[in-house]
């Protein structure tokens, strides 16, 4: 059974290499605002009242699923042109995604947010086309 384990990591870590090349810090970031937005989102959708929604979690994990997928054909692309500006550029695109929606979240959730964030969050997500009809946390206390 050890042999096995071992071989199954060592497949594991050179798929991993091949396709995000050397773990950077931003990758982990980017797992980490990933899984925090996941966790917020359900959570929000529980204080609403909403429920647990089976459809909208697999399509939730699916996008990020196909985030990942965008970074890893981003790296090839530097692979294949020497240069290491494609990955940045996604992984740093996403991680602001996710911030975003994590603190739409938190909006949602009732926790307070400073007005100048909760506009700013309003702003960006009607110049992308994905505005809402009011700011995340509308109605709750503004906070100080």
């Amino acid at each position: 059974m050890q042999p096995n384990l071992g071989m199954a990591c060592a497949v594991l870590g050179s798929l991993l290499v091949f396709s995000f090349g050397i773990w950077s810090e931003s990758l982990t970031l980017l797992l980490l605002v990933m899984g925090v937005d996941y966790l917020t989102g359900v959570i929000a959708s529980l204080r609403e009242g909403k429920g647990l929604n089976s459809s909208i979690g697999f399509w939730g994990l699916g996008r990020k699923g196909l985030m990942l997928l965008v970074v890893l054909i981003a790296h090839r692309i530097d692979v294949l042109l020497g240069e290491n500006i494609a990955m940045g550029g996604a992984i740093y695109f996403y991680i602001v995604n996710e911030l975003l929606s994590i603190m739409e979240n938190y909006g949602r959730m009732g926790l307070p947010l400073p007005d100048r964030l909760r506009k700013a969050v309003q702003i960006l997500r009607d110049r992308s086309g994905n505005g809402s009809s009011e700011p995340p946390g509308k109605g709750d206390p503004p906070a100080k």
